[in-house]
């Protein structure tokens, strides 16, 4: 009950701090001259063309994960892996940061993977995400210092909130408390002689991250993360031709763009509302794009591939069991698929 009144608790905070976000950016805009855009100045052509994107992106990472989980001997279907990357997505905009968890509970579920497994490929995919965002950061450096300096001068708070963040001496003790804690328990169990629940969970959660190592087709698991990237990108850019004011763009405009605004995700709200929006705004400003058009197009980006990512996350989560109604067989040692 306890644990059921902090998660709506959690939820309820999230979620206000999102719209919080976005009533700060948007308290000031004619939502009526908006309305009127979006339904006739949008070439919705370059939008469905972003959005096909966005699906080829998804497809990747399906096939990056499977790739990632050869080395431990386990194969699920490209169907169930497709399907719960998809609910991760849909359970990230509802509650931030559950989408690991589902996606790993769901595939576990329905390919008897162990979930601590599952979940140390998926770290190690978020640390070779975060290695190809910084790779961007520093692409933009090269390429638009000018900008990324100007960004800077007119969003102070911004980067002193990062840098406090970052520094912040109650983030590192919690992570050294922890870390300490952990590694205390498991050497005094294995001085007791004793084997734990922890050590077993921490031997599967390593051999989950490890696997990258051990991986034999690492040339594939490159090729996908940096399509994923690519697409990505592309998406924002092809999102520029869909209206009039960003249509003369160049790809140096939608890589600042895309840079600043995939640093706005990790903001602890879901999809980065507000925070997206505010930092798309804030790019195109740098590129002569007035503030209420730079809006404008933040709305469109940001919500048609989340109302798309929406509705495909909720059609997963409703067809996930139907497709696992024959029971997956399990032989020792691996897992047998059998195909429908």
């Amino acid at each position: 009950m306890k644990k059921k009144i902090l998660n709506i608790l959690k939820y309820v905070l999230f979620t206000s701090l999102g719209v919080g976000m976005f009533w700060l950016v948007y308290r000031d805009q004619d939502f009526t001259h908006i309305f009127n855009v979006l339904k006739n100045e949008v070439n919705y052509s370059w939008v469905a063309l972003s959005l096909f994107l966005g699906l080829l992106s998804h497809i990747s990472r399906t096939l990056r994960w499977k790739i990632a989980l050869e080395p431990l001997g386990e194969k699920p279907k490209t169907s169930n892996t497709f399907i719960t990357i998809m609910a991760s997505y849909f359970m990230n905009l509802l509650l931030p940061r559950m989408g690991e968890f589902v996606r790993c509970g769901l595939l576990s579920k329905y390919e008897k993977i162990p979930f601590t497994k599952l979940f140390g490929t998926v770290v190690t995919e978020r640390i070779v995400d975060v290695i190809m965002l910084f790779v961007l950061l520093l692409l933009m450096a090269i390429l638009e210092m000018d900008k990324l300096i100007a960004f800077s001068d007119h969003n102070p708070g911004v980067v002193e909130k990062i840098q406090s963040m970052l520094s912040s001496p109650i983030l590192w003790i919690a992570i050294i408390f922890i870390l300490g804690s952990v590694i205390f328990y498991v050497k005094i169990s294995k001085k007791k002689g004793k084997e734990n629940k922890i050590t077993e969970l921490l031997h599967e959660f390593g051999a989950g991250i490890k696997s990258i190592l051990a991986m034999k087709r690492y040339k594939a698991y490159i090729f996908h993360t940096v399509f994923i990237w690519t697409m990505y990108f592309l998406m924002l850019y092809f999102y520029f031709f869909s209206l009039e004011f960003t249509r003369h763009l160049n790809i140096e405009a939608a890589l600042t763009t895309f840079t600043m605004t995939s640093f706005s995700m990790v903001a602890p709200v879901q999809g980065g509302i507000g925070a997206w929006h505010f930092m798309a705004e804030q790019s195109l400003l740098l590129y002569g794009i007035e503030s209420a058009n730079g809006k404008l197009f933040a709305l469109l980006a940001h919500s048609s591939t989340n109302i798309f990512v929406l509705i495909l996350g909720a059609v997963c989560l409703i067809i996930l069991p139907m497709v696992n109604r024959k029971p997956t067989p399990k032989t020792a040692g691996s897992i047998e698929i059998t195909e429908s």
